[in-house]
């Protein structure tokens, strides 16, 4: 009966996979403020079709971000997402040009690349962020979120030079992500992909996300940070260069 509610070729056990996943990428998240969203990509990566991958995580991001920017709405910086929103339209616009002509293997090549950057690339600070240099901003992190997925640390990167103490930067990005990942999923539905065949496994895996994000921020902050850490950067290193051998053809 299980099957008749999945996406085709999702079998239960990898159902109950993504599901424990998005549990666990949450707390990630909750604990460490960054690092789920790029987690649950390399998750997606090693379980879904490379065609299907940026769709679903787009879906179940915006799930996730939807209720962080509710419990945090009232420290949010709205005209500063005003403005990320402005640039994202344009972003996606472009990126839903581009994105249907990528082959298997170089959207493979992008994941595994994408996920090493973000795994070991020190993300700067970027000076000199005026008012509409946050409209650029969203521009570029939009265009890139429509191939590589998870951007959560280059929004933070948008935004840690507007000097927002931690409430606002921490509303403000769920904010702008919400919005970013939102707009992906309209694009790639205008572009044909099916999400109702993926409602009932996205619902659930936003269910056990926020449960996560719950336990994580009671639970995780106990625990050493720098296994955690250590742990997180060994996974996702191994998931990166997978893809990145998927892409080159090695080892078929």
């Amino acid at each position: 009966m299980l099957e008749t509610i999945l996406p085709a070729g999702i079998s239960p056990a990898i159902a109950l996979l993504l599901i424990g996943i998005s549990f666990l990428t949450s707390a990630f998240t909750a604990a460490f403020g960054i690092g789920g969203g790029v987690a649950m990509l390399g998750a997606l990566a090693g379980t879904v079709s490379p065609a299907m991958i940026i769709a679903v995580h787009g879906l179940v991001q915006v799930g996730s971000n939807v209720g962080r920017t509710y419990i945090q709405r009232a420290h949010a910086v709205w005209p500063l997402v005003l403005r990320f929103a402005i640039g994202s339209l344009v972003g996606v616009a472009l990126g839903a040009t581009f994105v249907v002509a990528l082959p298997e293997r170089l959207l493979l090549g992008v994941l595994g690349g994408f996920i090493l950057l973000m795994t070991w690339v020190p993300k700067p600070e970027l000076p000199g962020l005026a008012s509409g240099g946050i409209v650029i901003g969203g521009a570029v992190s939009t265009f890139v979120t429509m191939f590589a997925g998870a951007t959560g640390p280059f929004v933070q990167a948008l935004l840690l030079p507007l000097k927002l103490d931690k409430r606002q930067l921490i509303a403000t990005q769920a904010a702008c992500t919400m919005v970013q990942h939102l707009l992906k999923v309209l694009a790639f539905g205008a572009l044909g992909f099916a999400y109702a065949d993926w409602l009932p496994l996205v619902a659930a895996m936003i269910l056990f996300g926020f449960a996560g994000t719950m336990a994580g921020t009671k639970l995780l902050e106990t625990l050493p940070e720098r296994w955690f850490l250590v742990t997180i950067r060994t996974v996702l290193t191994v998931v990166g260069l997978d893809l990145l051998r998927r892409a080159a053809g090695l080892w078929s």
